[in-house]
Formats: C-alpha cells, sequence, structure tokens
C-alpha cells in the first residue's frame, strides 16, 4: 500500500478552462492557416470563447450539460472532453504535426492573423520568428500583397522586440493554472499554507514565471510531489525547499518551501516588486536592520518576518496592498498615512457594457439580466454594437429602437433590478457617432468606442476622440487606447489630453475587464484619478459567464490606486441616473 506522501506516477495533465480555449482557438488558427472552410474556423473560436467564459469547470461538467453549451455539438464536445481530460486532442496533434512548431508564434505579432501568416508562408515559406524578421529586413515582405512597406516596418519592430522579451502570459491564464497547482499543494498532507506570490499576486496584466510558497506541518515531500505532478515538461531544479519546473504550456512554475516565522517576510519578497524591495530594505537600513526573505534582523536575532505586516511595522508602515508595490509612491503614502482603501469587488453595484444576441453576444438579454443577479448587481446596461460594425451584427436606428422598446417592457416586470438602455457606438474616422441623434437621445448612456483604423497619426486619433465627446449624447469612452495584450498595440493617443476633455465635457472613462484588453492600464488610471475623472469598471461581456471577468478590472483598478469614489459604477442607481443625464444632454 503506498505511503500518503508516495509520489503517484506522471500522467497526462487534465486542463482548466483558459488552457482549452486556448488550445481551441490554436486550432482555429491552424485550420485558417490551412485554408479549412471559414464556418469550420468560426466554430472552434466561438467554442474557444464560450469555454473562456464557463465558471464551471469542464473537466468536471456532465457529457450531457457540455453538449448543451452554445454553439457547440457532439464532434466538437468530444474534442472538448478530451482535451479536458488527457491535456491534448487528435486534431491538434494532428495540426501541429501538419505545421511548423513555430508557425503559431507568428501570430503572436501584431497585424498578423491567420490569413497573413498563411500569405506570407505561401509566397515566403516563412515558418518561423527568424525567417520572418529575416524577411523583413530584406525587404522581402512589402512585395507579398495585402502587406507593404509600412506593416513590413511595423513587423521588423515587433519580431525585434518579441526576441528581446521574455514569455509572459495574460493574467487570465495564468491565475487558473496557478489556482490549480495550489489547490494540490494545498491537499498534500502536512502542507499548511500554499499561496501565489510575484507578478500574479501583484495583478499584472501579464505574468512571467509562477512563485508558489507553501509552509509545512513537518517534514514531507511535497516539492518532489510537485516536481513529478502531470503536465511538467521539464525540471529545473529539485531540492529538499525548493523546486522549479517548466510545464507543458512552457510556463516557469518555481515553488519554495519556507518556515512559517519566514513566511511573511518571503511573501513579501518574492511578491515584489524588485523595485519596491530595494526601497524597503534601504529604509530598513536607515534603522539598522536587514530585510530579507527569511525575516527582518538587528545584527543576528529575527524582530519580525512571520507576516507581511510585521515587515512593514519594522520600518514605521502600515501594511501595503501587493497592487501598490511598484514603487510608485506608495511607501510615501503609507509614510504619510494616506494610502487609499482600494475599491473591493463587493463594492460595485452595476455593470455599463454588457452584450445579448442582438449583436455578437451569445447569451439573451433576459439571461444577461439573471446572470447579472446571481452575482448581486443591481443594474446592468445593454449596449449591443451599432451598425458599422458588421462583423457584430450591429445595430441601426431601427433595431436599436426596437431593443429600447423591449428593455422597456422587461424593466416593467422587474423588481429590484434595472436594465438601462445603451448602445456601443462606432468612433468614425472623422470623429462622428455611427447613429443618429434622434435615436441616441432616447438612451440612458452612449458608450463610444474605436474598431477600425487603429492606425492613425497621434494627433489625428486624439482629435477624433474629442470630437466623438464632443456629441451631446456622449456618456461613456469604451477601452480608450483599443489595445489587445500580444496581439494590438494601443492607439497612439494623447491620453491626458482625452482624460481631460473627458472632465471638461463631464463624461467618463472605462477600464475594459476583458481579460485581452484591460484598459486602461494601470498608470491611466492615476491619471484619470489625478484629474476627477470617474473611472467604469465594465466587462464588455458577451455571455452570463463573461460577467465575472470584472476581477479583472478590480485587480486592474487596484493598481491605478482607485477607490470606491472613483468608480462610476460603485453608485447606487439613484446616484448614477443624474450622473449619466449630465452626460445626455437633449
Amino acid at each position: 500500500m503506498p505511503t500518503a506522501n508516495a509520489v503517484a506516477p506522471p500522467r497526462r495533465q487534465a486542463l482548466v478552462n483558459a488552457q482549452i480555449a486556448a488550445a481551441l482557438d490554436e486550432m482555429a488558427d491552424l485550420l485558417e492557416i490551412g485554408g479549412a472552410n471559414p464556418f469550420r474556423v468560426r466554430a472552434y473560436r466561438n467554442a474557444a470563447r464560450t469555454v473562456g467564459s464557463l465558471s464551471a469547470s469542464v473537466h468536471a461538467m456532465p457529457e450531457a450539460e457540455l453538449d448543451d453549451l452554445p454553439g457547440i455539438g457532439a464532434d466538437l464536445a468530444g474534442k472538448i472532453r478530451q482535451l479536458a481530460t488527457t491535456g491534448t486532442c487528435d486534431l491538434l496533434a494532428q495540426l501541429r504535426k501538419e505545421a511548423s512548431p513555430a508557425i503559431t508564434e507568428l501570430l503572436k505579432i501584431p497585424g498578423l492573423g491567420p490569413h497573413r501568416v498563411a500569405a506570407l508562408r505561401k509566397a515566403l515559406d516563412i515558418t518561423t520568428m527568424d525567417q520572418l524578421q529575416r524577411a523583413a529586413k530584406d525587404g522581402r515582405i512589402r512585395s507579398v500583397r495585402g502587406f507593404g512597406e509600412k506593416l513590413e516596418k511595423e513587423i521588423l519592430q515587433a519580431t525585434a522586440a518579441r526576441v528581446d522579451q521574455a514569455r509572459r502570459f495574460k493574467l487570465a491564464d495564468a491565475a487558473p493554472v496557478a489556482d490549480a497547482l495550489l489547490a494540490g499543494l494545498r491537499a498534500v498532507p502536512g502542507v499548511d499554507q500554499a499561496v501565489a506570490a510575484g507578478s500574479l499576486r501583484r495583478r499584472r496584466d501579464t505574468v512571467g514565471d509562477l512563485d508558489l510558497l507553501v509552509t509545512v506541518r513537518h517534514d514531507n515531500d511535497v516539492v518532489a510531489q510537485f516536481v513529478s505532478q502531470p503536465g511538467v515538461r521539464q525540471v529545473l531544479a529539485h531540492g529538499h525547499t525548493r523546486g522549479s519546473v517548466i510545464l507543458d504550456s512552457g510556463m516557469q512554475v518555481d515553488l519554495r518551501v519556507v518556515p512559517r516565522e519566514s513566511f511573511g517576510a518571503a511573501l513579501q519578497y518574492f511578491t515584489g516588486s524588485k523595485a519596491h524591495n530595494i526601497a524597503l530594505r534601504r529604509l530598513g537600513q536607515e534603522r539598522g536592520l536587514k530585510i530579507n526573505e527569511y525575516g527582518v534582523f538587528r545584527d543576528s536575532q529575527r524582530i519580525a518576518g512571520a507576516t507581511e505586516a510585521s515587515v512593514y511595522r519594522s520600518v514605521g508602515l502600515p501594511y501595503i496592498e501587493p497592487e501598490l508595490r511598484e514603487d510608485r509612491g506608495e511607501l510615501d503614502a503609507a509614510r504619510e498615512r494616506r494610502l487609499p482603501r482600494l475599491l473591493e469587488l463587493a463594492d460595485l453595484r452595476g455593470d455599463l457594457h454588457v452584450h445579448t444576441k442582438e449583436s455578437d453576444g451569445r447569451d439573451t438579454l433576459q439571461r444577461m439580466v439573471e446572470a447579472a443577479r446571481e452575482r448581486g448587481l443591481k443594474y446592468i446596461a445593454i449596449t449591443e454594437h451599432s451598425k458599422r460594425l458588421t462583423v457584430a451584427r450591429g445595430l441601426d436606428a431601427k433595431r436599436l429602437a426596437q431593443q429600447i422598446d423591449e428593455i422597456d417592457r422587461l424593466n416593467a416586470t422587474l423588481d429590484g433590478f434595472t436594465v438601462l438602455k445603451g448602445i456601443e457606438v462606432d468612433i468614425l474616422e472623422d470623429g462622428k457617432l455611427d447613429l443618429p441623434d434622434t435615436v441616441l437621445r432616447r438612451l440612458d448612456l452612449v458608450v463610444g468606442a474605436i474598431h477600425h483604423r487603429f492606425d492613425l497619426p497621434r494627433d489625428k486619433q486624439t482629435e477624433r476622440l474629442l470630437r466623438a465627446m464632443d456629441n451631446k449624447h456622449f456618456s461613456l469612452l469604451a477601452h480608450p487606447t483599443g489595445r489587445l495584450i500580444d496581439q494590438r498595440a494601443p492607439c497612439d493617443i494623447d491620453l491626458q489630453r482625452v482624460v481631460r476633455h473627458a472632465r471638461e465635457r463631464g463624461c467618463f472613462i472605462e477600464l475594459n475587464s476583458q481579460p485581452d484588453r484591460l484598459d486602461l492600464i494601470d498608470t491611466a488610471c492615476q491619471m484619470a484619478k489625478a484629474e476627477g475623472v470617474l473611472v467604469s469598471v465594465d466587462t464588455d461581456a458577451h455571455s452570463g459567464p463573461e460577467l465575472d471577468f470584472v476581477r479583472f478590472g478590480v485587480g486592474q483598478a487596484r493598481r491605478g490606486w482607485l477607490q470606491k469614489a472613483d468608480v462610476l459604477n460603485t453608485r447606487e442607481l439613484h446616484e448614477l441616473r443624474p450622473l449619466l443625464a449630465r452626460t445626455m444632454q437633449v
């Protein structure tokens, strides 16, 4: 009979939802590069989005429930089940075998979607990052139809930047991996505490290595179990108190076993950031103290370190929340007792950017209301795309008027919950809005957004936004810079000028919680706060489960020093309505 601490034989890892969604997206990319039927490609992309937005684990879902997911038939459900239980599937293995192992890396270059990757592969036989960089340097890419000199230059810059930077993972991809690993560690007999540190704990939008810390009640072989768990591709280090591995995804995970009396010091040290820690150690040195991962020492005597609070207290400071630890003034604020009381998830009362099946959402209006109520919200704003965004089935004035009437009828039946009438209206290249004032004036709020011509010069892009915000019905600027993490660089705009114009105009700025966006960035949140412009932390949800994306937006808001009072949708509805009404200058 095996002992409680016996190491299980290696087996394939059961994937978490984010990893399954990534695999489905990869299959869609490889199918498109290979010239597959567009409808088949779209089915895999829709399935990826559906799985990625689920709150329940696919691995734990009954087969019948998986088959009933919207847009997922028996064939796709079988592949998802195979991914969930084995970590791969036959089609993915086949597609990877047929394609160059490096070809999916090309898709991470801004401006290179599957269609363009396929074109480069056909015209220039480009299948690796090195080949792409050489072709851009040699001036060969501009000769391929659909590219040109400007795009060639952008590709060259992007490939150079990608070669220089270490691989990082989106927060939404790293967080569930860390959660699964921590759950496994907590199940090991004798493990007392298991937590994540590093940039994940600071809620950065991308994460490099995962840093995990554990304390144990008695001696055990937790490191041995960690390095031999399913899904480990390579063991980098294996000792009694430290293990380091590379997972199948390419993510590096470091585990450290620390004494309980040093746990707080270790957690503070490995949470970082490096700049914050250097500044903190300097404060310690001024008091004749040495601060490291083992504790706070005066000469050889440990005087603090069991908790993080004790480490900060040793230099005369209150506890500093992890999201603030970037050496951006937090130590001075702590010394002067003016640290902000950061936004909490429970502070939010509603969501002002939500889609339904009327445009490119996947749930009905009724279902989005139910999902919001299940999460304790008091209101949501339905903000479909406008007519210019044909790929999202955007609404024209007639369809929007019909939806306004539908929302009015629904509100008449609701008790304790309100659906606000809105639109995510396209900001056209000249700064005009995509729908006429005659229908916009019937709404509770107008959310403006850019969905095309991201490449305008700085002055023109900025003026475009300012003109849009001057529309007498404009309420909220959505995902202001248009960035997609690892896919599209932010628009080149004078953001401070935009924020100040929002203050003058009396409208608001969005922090979009979609994990691919997290737009505004943290420093831009600080800018909005300094200028007195309220930020709306919204999900841009396209299904009920995507309302849970708000936790990523809250993390970003906390990194931006935002408090409850700084966030528009922490207001109760009776407080919100006058604020929105002032933007709708009828």
